[in-house]
C-alpha cells in the first residue's frame, strides 16, 4: 500500500455514511491499546467557530513553548491538514504506517454484527488518536465532527477542558430541531468534574449547559457572564479588541488578522480557555497570549486572496455562518458591487442560507462543490431567483466559475466565494494557480 492507496481506502469508507455512536471507536481504541487515554485533550464542540478557536488556542500554547496537536475537519488543501503538531501536518509516511495498522482492525470490527462497518470519520479519528499518542504532544486540541455526545471524538473520558463555541440550528435530522436538543448533544462532551468554557449567548442553550455542569460537578466559564470584551478597530488587515474578565485577566489591544466580529468572539473564547487553564495549574504569560493571537492564520475564513478586485473566500456553510458573513458584508468591507460565487451542499438549509446573502449580490455565479452531497447548480439558481432579480449564471466547474466572476468585476468590486468548505478548497487552489500564470 502506498500513500494514495491509503487515502483511497479512507475515502471509500465514506459510502457508509454517518452512524452516530461510540461502540465502534471504543472497540478500535481497545485494539490500539487505548491511545485516547494517553493524551491531554482540549475538546471542542459548537455550531460555528470551532476550527478558528482551536487554532487560536493551539497557537497561543505553541508560543508558550508547548508541543500542541490539532485535529480539525474537514481539510482545506490536503488530507494531512486534519492532524498536525505545532503547525506541521502529519507526515505522509506516518499516516501510511497508521493506516496499515488500522485497516485490518477496521475489517475485524466490521465482522461483528453488533458493531458493523466503521465510518470514515471514525477511522480518521482513530488514526488521529494513534498519531497523537505516538508523538506525545503536551496538549491536543480536538474538534468534534458532528454534535458531541455520540461523536467519535467523545470516547475521550477525561478531557483537560471542554469548549463549546456557540449553538445554532444545524444537522437537525441528527441532532434535533430545537436549540435545547442541539445544546444537549453538544453538552455530551462535558464529563465528570471537568472544566467547561462556552461562548454560547442564547439563554436556552446556557440553561442546558448549566444543568449539565451541575449534574457532572463541572466548572462552567461562560463568556457571556464572565467576560467584558469590545472590538476597538477593524480593517482588511485585521482587528483589535480588549478582554476584561471577572476572573482577573485584563488585556487591551489584542490583534488578530482574521476578519469579522465573529472571529473576535472566537479570539475571546480562546483567551478564556487559556485563562481557565490557570485553574488546572497551567499558567500562560499574557505576552504569549498576545503573540499567539497575532500569529494565528486560518485559511478560507474571510481570507483576502486579491485586491483589485477584492477577492475573498469564506467557508460559511450553515445559516449562522451565513448570518455572520452577511453582517460583515453590510458595512465592514468596502466595495462597490458584490459578485457572489456559491457552491453549496444539498443537505444544507439552502433556502434560508441564500435568503440571507443573495439579496446583497449584484451578480451571482452558482457552481458545484466536489462532493457527492453537492446541490445541483440549476436547482440552487432556481431558489436564488426567488431572492433577487439580478443576473444569475451557473457554471459546474469551480475554477471556471471563479474566472467568470473575476471577469465580471471592476477593480473596486468584491468577488466573494462561499457556501461550502469543499467549494472554498477548490476555489483557493484555482486562485493560486491563476496567480502563477
Amino acid at each position: 500500500m502506498n500513500y494514495q492507496e491509503a487515502l483511497n481506502w479512507i475515502h471509500s469508507i465514506g459510502r457508509f455514511g454517518i452512524k452516530p455512536g461510540l461502540q465502534r471507536v471504543n472497540r478500535m481504541m481497545e485494539l490500539l491499546d487505548n491511545p485516547h487515554k494517553k493524551i491531554k485533550v482540549i475538546h471542542m464542540a459548537g455550531t460555528n467557530g470551532k476550527g478558528s478557536t482551536a487554532v487560536f488556542i493551539s497557537k497561543i500554547l505553541e508560543e508558550a513553548g508547548f508541543r500542541v496537536g490539532l485535529y480539525t475537519s474537514p481539510y482545506l488543501e490536503a488530507f494531512t491538514n486534519r492532524m498536525s503538531i505545532n503547525g506541521k501536518d502529519i507526515p505522509r509516511e506516518k499516516l501510511l504506517e497508521i493506516v496499515q495498522l488500522v485497516k485490518p482492525l477496521a475489517a475485524e470490527i466490521s465482522k461483528d454484527p453488533d458493531l458493523g462497518q466503521m465510518t470514515e470519520f471514525e477511522v480518521v479519528t482513530s488514526i488521529a488518536f494513534k498519531y497523537f499518542a505516538d508523538e506525545a504532544p503536551d496538549f491536543v486540541v480536538m474538534e468534534v465532527g458532528l454534535g458531541g455526545r455520540l461523536d467519535a471524538t467523545n470516547v475521550i473520558e477525561d478531557p483537560l477542558m471542554a469548549v463549546i463555541t456557540n449553538i445554532g440550528l444545524e444537522h437537525t435530522d441528527i441532532l434535533g430541531d430545537t436549540i435545547e436538543e442541539i445544546a444537549g448533544e453538544k453538552a455530551g462532551i462535558i464529563k465528570e468534574g471537568s472544566m467547561v468554557v462556552t461562548a454560547a449567548s442564547r439563554a436556552d442553550a446556557l440553561i442546558v449547559f448549566e444543568q449539565k455542569c451541575r449534574e457532572k460537578g463541572a466548572y462552567l466559564f461562560s463568556i457571556k457572564e464572565k467576560v467584558n470584551w469590545n472590538r476597538t478597530s477593524y480593517s482588511l488587515e485585521g482587528q483589535v479588541f480588549n478582554y476584561h474578565s471577572k476572573e482577573g485577566l485584563n488585556l487591551d489591544n489584542l490583534y488578530i488578522s482574521l476578519l469579522g466580529e465573529h472571529q473576535v468572539v472566537n479570539g475571546v473564547t480562546a483567551v478564556a480557555v487559556i485563562e481557565a487553564l490557570g485553574r488546572k495549574g497551567i499558567n500562560i504569560d499574557p505576552a504569549y497570549i498576545r503573540k499567539g493571537l497575532e500569529e494565528t492564520l486560518w485559511a478560507g475564513r474571510l481570507e483576502v486572496m486579491g485586491r483589485e478586485p477584492l477577492l475573498m473566500l469564506d467557508a460559511a456553510h450553515n445559516i449562522d455562518g451565513v448570518k455572520s458573513l452577511r453582517t460583515v458584508l453590510k458595512g465592514q468591507i468596502p466595495y462597490n458591487r458584490l459578485i457572489l460565487v456559491v457552491g453549496i451542499l444539498g443537505d444544507k438549509a439552502i433556502d434560508e442560507m441564500l435568503g440571507e446573502i443573495v439579496p446583497l449580490a449584484d451578480k451571482l455565479v452558482i457552481t458545484r462543490p466536489e462532493s457527492p452531497r453537492a446541490a445541483v447548480p440549476e436547482v440552487v439558481a432556481a431558489v436564488a431567483a426567488g431572492f433577487t432579480s439580478n443576473e444569475i449564471v451557473t457554471e459546474e466547474s469551480i475554477p471556471r466559475a471563479v474566472q467568470m466572476a473575476i471577469s465580471m468585476a471592476t477593480p473596486r468590486d468584491l468577488v466573494l466565494i462561499s457556501g461550502s468548505l469543499y467549494t472554498i478548497s477548490e476555489a483557493r487552489k484555482a486562485i493560486l494557480e491563476l496567480e502563477k500564470v
